[in-house]
């Protein structure tokens, strides 16, 4: 016995809503065109159609003083749409393509025009200024004589010189602005002025005991007893415990860099090993999955931009060539580790100076405004 409930029957397959409509309009199709052909036989001077004699009685004089009307058919270029008639008529479903279908809509709406989309990635090009990533005159091998002992924690001077956080945020694509916009009126809505205000700042609490607390555990020194022991147990220190397991050989925390030829700051959370290679770590919170790097929107640039700076400033012995966004969860699942290799950093450093150079285009002109 099959599925339908009896020997020998076959299921049939129930057609869908799209079927159903697309069969309707050909039927309509067809009967349009075929009443359209018709009316033409009849109107037309190339055909004649010999009427039943028959006698008609009337008491109105209305038939014999009415005009003929002109049939607007009868202007129709019937040549010119003869292969549309013919092909709405000669139309069998088996014989559906792709191909059947691109004919019939350049025979409705005419040839599709075709034309390619602006290449946007291709027009930004390479950047005017290029600055190389990497120190030649910096060794990547480890010295012991010259790495520091402990891992160093240089403060950030604040000063004209534009922040890492500053430039990406100033130059941030009208995409990536529409959809920041457009959370922020949606938490508004939900959490009010207030409410909205409250929770941004409960955020940059918890990212900054987040970052406490992972300093305390990387520090040689550590600083346990004198934090609060909690801030260890949290759900975003348990979310990367897999990924410190990893994580050897600290030489900075909570560091600042900057560039000198490139004139930019910036405040790196960590440089350390990380499975055997050195990174400049980034640490991240997030209330949803980023399982990939394109899910980190600009954090690869963040990342390289610290990377460029430190391989250039004379405060830094030592070169580093990788980078590693970890992005926590408050609930404690596992983080999602993004490494960055040399070549993947070359490629955001790119990025990275399109943006410096966009920045700086910005400021001149704000700066020309201002004085006119």
């Amino acid at each position: 016995m099959d599925e339908a409930g009896g020997p020998g029957k076959q299921k049939l397959k129930r057609p869908s809503t799209l079927q159903v409509y697309q069969r309707e309009v050909k039927k309509s199709l067809k009967m349009k065109v075929f009443q359209t052909i018709c009316r033409q036989l009849q109107s037309s001077k190339r055909f004649f159609v010999e009427a039943a004699p028959c006698v008609v009685f009337s008491t109105s004089s209305y038939l014999r003083g009415r005009k003929k009307r002109v049939n607007p058919y009868e202007q129709v270029d019937q040549e010119k749409y003869s292969d549309l008639v013919r092909s709405v008529l000669s139309f069998r479903d088996h014989a559906r393509t792709p191909q059947t279908l691109f004919e019939e809509d350049a025979l409705l709406y005419g040839p599709v025009s075709k034309s390619k989309a602006p290449k946007q990635e291709e027009e930004a090009g390479v950047p005017q200024n290029w600055f190389p990533l990497f120190n030649p005159e910096k060794s990547i091998k480890p010295n012991p004589a010259r790495d520091p002992p402990v891992p160093l924690k240089i403060p950030l001077q604040r000063n004209s010189i534009p922040s890492v956080t500053r430039v990406l945020q100033q130059t941030m694509t009208s995409e990536q602005t529409f959809y920041l916009e457009k959370w922020r009126q949606r938490m508004i809505l939900e959490l009010g002025e207030d409410g909205f205000a409250e929770y941004t700042s409960n955020m940059f609490l918890q990212g900054k005991q987040f970052h406490g607390a992972l300093e305390s555990i990387l520090s040689p020194q550590g600083n346990l007893k004198e934090r609060d022991e909690s801030l260890l147990e949290s759900g975003y220190v348990q979310s990367v415990q897999h990924v410190l397991k990893d994580i050897s050989g600290v030489r900075a925390l909570e560091s600042a860099v900057k560039h000198e030829t490139l004139q930019y700051v910036g405040l790196l959370d960590c440089v350390a090993d990380y499975q055997g290679k050195l990174c400049v770590i980034d640490w991240k919170t997030s209330e949803k999955p980023k399982p990939f790097i394109r899910n980190t929107f600009d954090n690869p640039l963040q990342v390289v931009a610290y990377v460029g700076a430190l391989n250039h400033d004379t405060n830094y012995s030592f070169q580093v060539q990788c980078g590693l966004i970890v992005v926590a969860y408050k609930n404690g699942s596992p983080a999602h580790p993004h490494f960055m290799d040399a070549e993947l950093c070359s490629q955001y450093w790119a990025k990275w100076l399109l943006r410096l150079e966009e920045y700086t285009k910005k400021e001149k002109s704000q700066n020309i405004q201002k004085l006119d």
